[in-house]
C-alpha cells in the first residue's frame, strides 16, 4: 500500500512536467500571434474611425457605393473566391481541416470593410476582425508545420484574439472562440490558447492607445419575480429579433445570387439601392458601424422602428456582398430595440438597452455563455443576472438559426423540436 501510494505521487509529479512544457509552448506562440492581432485590430479600428467621421462631412460620397460595391465584387471574384465565405470558412476549416487559412484573407476582408464603411454600407467590425485574426494566427501552422490538431487551434486562437482586441472584451472574446463553432458545445482542448490569445491581443490593441466605446448602466433594480419575468419577456423579444435578421442575411444573399449571376455586380446593385433608402431617410444613422445611436440608447428613448431600419439596411448590406461584420450592427439593433420597449417594460432605460445589446448578438451568433461575460465585461457584474437570463432567452427563442450557417448543432437547444446531433444550421 505505502509502495503504490509513492507511486501515484510520483506520477501526480510527472504528469505536470509535460504540462509545464505545453504551457511554455502556448504562452510563446499566443504571445507572437495576439500581439500581431492586436495591431492588426488596431488597425482596423483606427481606419474605421477615420473613414466614418470622412463619410460624415462628406455625404455625398454615399452616391458612389455602388462602384465602391463593384470594387469589392471584382476584388473577391479575382482574389479572393477561395476566402469569400468569411467566417463560415473559419468555422468549416474548424471542423474539416483541409488547408491552412490563406493569408490573403487578412488584407482583402481589411479594405473590403474599409470601403464598405467609407462609402456608406451598413456592416460592423467582428467579421473582420475574426477574419484577420485566423488568417494571421494559420501562418504559424504553415511555419511550424503543426499537426492537424493545432491546426485547429490556431484557427480559435485568431478567432478569440480578433475578437477580444476589437471589442476591448477578453473573456467574451476567448469564451466566443470555444463556443461560436457547435451549438451547445465548447472546445476544451483550446482553451488555455484560447485565453492566452484573447488577453494578448487586447492588451496589444491598448498598447496602441486604440480606446473601445464606455457604457454605463447606473440604475439596477433589485432582483425579484417580477423583474424575473421582465427579463425573460426581453430576452424572448431579442431572441425572435436574432432570428428574423439571420433570416433576412440568408434570405438577401439568396436572392442576390438567384437573381445576379455574375457576382461583382451583386454588390454593385445592393450599394444602388442603399445609396437610394439613404437619400430617402435623409439620415446616415442607420448606415456604418452606429456606435453614437449605440450610446444614445441607453440614455434617449429610441424610435420603435429603429432597429427594423437597421435589420433591413444591414442585413442587405451583408447579403449582397459587402463586406465586414454583423456584431455591431447587431449591437445597435439590441440596444435600439431594448431602448425602445422603456415604454412599455418598467425596467431602467440603461439595463433595457444593454439587455438587448448583448442578447440579439447572443440569439444571432448561439453563444449565450459568450455574451453574457461580454455584458459583465461592458456594464459590471451588478446587471450581470438580467443580462444572462436575456441572453439565454434570446439563445432558445432564436431556434436553430444564425448568421453563421456552418455551425453544427452539438447538443439542441431544448427537446421539443430539437434538431439532430450534427446537423448544420440552414
Amino acid at each position: 500500500m505505502h509502495r503504490t501510494n509513492r507511486y501515484k505521487r510520483l506520477m501526480i509529479k510527472v504528469e505536470q512536467i509535460p504540462l509545464l512544457f505545453y504551457l511554455v509552448k502556448w504562452l510563446a506562440i499566443t504571445l507572437v500571434a495576439g500581439a500581431l492581432i492586436g495591431s492588426a485590430s488596431a488597425l482596423l479600428l483606427v481606419s474605421l474611425e477615420l473613414v466614418t467621421n470622412y463619410r460624415e462631412s462628406h455625404v455625398w460620397i454615399i452616391a458612389l457605393l455602388p462602384v465602391a460595391g463593384l470594387l469589392i465584387g471584382l476584388m473577391y471574384h479575382y482574389w479572393g473566391s477561395s476566402v469569400a465565405k468569411g467566417n463560415n470558412y473559419l468555422i468549416e476549416e474548424i471542423h474539416s481541416p483541409r488547408d491552412i487559412i490563406p493569408f490573403k484573407m487578412a488584407p482583402l476582408i481589411y479594405i473590403g470593410t474599409v470601403i464598405t464603411h467609407l462609402f456608406g454600407g451598413s456592416a460592423g467590425r467582428e467579421g473582420t476582425a475574426v477574419q484577420m485574426g485566423g488568417a494571421i494566427a494559420d501562418q504559424f501552422s504553415r511555419i511550424f508545420k503543426m499537426r492537424q490538431r493545432d491546426h485547429k487551434i490556431m484557427v480559435i486562437v485568431g478567432i478569440s484574439a480578433g475578437f477580444a482586441s476589437v471589442f476591448g472584451t477578453p473573456l467574451a472574446g476567448a469564451v466566443f472562440a470555444l463556443e461560436v463553432i457547435i451549438i451547445g458545445r465548447i472546445r476544451y482542448e483550446a482553451i488555455l490558447p484560447s485565453f492566452l490569445a484573447a488577453a494578448f491581443a487586447h492588451l496589444v490593441c491598448h498598447a496602441w492607445g486604440v480606446a473601445h466605446a464606455h457604457y454605463s448602466i447606473p440604475d439596477v433594480p433589485e432582483l425579484s419575480v417580477a423583474n424575473i419575468l421582465l427579463a425573460i419577456a426581453v430576452g424572448l423579444l431579442c431572441g425572435l429579433t436574432a432570428m428574423l435578421f439571420s433570416h433576412m442575411v440568408h434570405f438577401w444573399s439568396k436572392l442576390a445570387k438567384d437573381k445576379v449571376k455574375y457576382a461583382p455586380l451583386r454588390p454593385f446593385f445592393g450599394g444602388v439601392v442603399i445609396a437610394i433608402a439613404v437619400w430617402g431617410l435623409g439620415t446616415t444613422k442607420y448606415i456604418g458601424l452606429g456606435i453614437p445611436t449605440i450610446i444614445e440608447s441607453f440614455t434617449v428613448q429610441q424610435e420603435w422602428y429603429g432597429f427594423l431600419l437597421k435589420i433591413l439596411l444591414t442585413t442587405f448590406t451583408i447579403g449582397m456582398g459587402f463586406k465586414g461584420g454583423e456584431v455591431t450592427p447587431l449591437f445597435f439593433i439590441g440596444a435600439t430595440l431594448g431602448s425602445a420597449l422603456f415604454g412599455i417594460i418598467p425596467l431602467p432605460m440603461a439595463l433595457l438597452a444593454g439587455m438587448g445589446f448583448v442578447a440579439v448578438f447572443s440569439g444571432a451568433t448561439n453563444t449565450p455563455i459568450a455574451c453574457t461575460l461580454m455584458g459583465i465585461e461592458l456594464f459590471g457584474a451588478q446587471s450581470g443576472i438580467y443580462i444572462g437570463l436575456a441572453c439565454v432567452l434570446s439563445y432558445m427563442f432564436s431556434g436553430h438559426t444564425g448568421i453563421y450557417a456552418s455551425q453544427i448543432v452539438g447538443s439542441p437547444k431544448h427537446l421539443i423540436y430539437g434538431k439532430r446531433k450534427g446537423q448544420t444550421l440552414k
